[in-house]
């Protein structure tokens, strides 16, 4: 499964797809910029970042880390082609479809998830605990 936190004012903005391709004029601040120039350099774009779980790195820790970028963690079984290994638990992709999700966890009750995802399973009180 992979795993990706955003806000849910950005999924309101960018629903449905996700690319970095359409936010890059938005980026602020150096160290963003810094991070997507290298990313670029490195892969000739900027990928949209994803957790994937495994047995040494669970969806309860996957969950919880995608929480830290947002209030809203979106649950994939698959993701398109092609991937990119950005670290040892986290890929990269060049766009996400949010519709094609299996899962949707919120920390945010205010967010209206039905209205864009019907139909998607939504779990709003069975965030994971913090891992150990």
């Amino acid at each position: 499964m992979f795993y990706h936190g955003i806000m849910w004012e950005y999924v309101m903005r960018e629903y449905p797809v996700l690319s970095p391709r359409r936010t890059a004029k938005r980026k602020r601040g150096a160290e963003q910029l810094l991070d997507r120039i290298h990313l670029i350099e490195q892969f000739g774009l900027e990928p949209v970042h994803l957790l994937e779980a495994d047995e040494d790195y669970d969806e309860a820790r996957c969950i919880q880390e995608c929480l830290a970028f947002g209030d809203t963690v979106f649950a994939f079984d698959r993701v398109q082609l092609p991937i990119w290994q950005l670290s040892k638990h986290e890929i990269g992709v060049e766009i996400v479809d949010l519709r094609t999700c299996t899962a949707i966890y919120t920390i945010g009750h205010e967010t209206k998830v039905e209205d864009y995802f019907p139909g998607k399973p939504c779990f709003r009180d069975l965030i994971p605990r913090k891992f150990s």
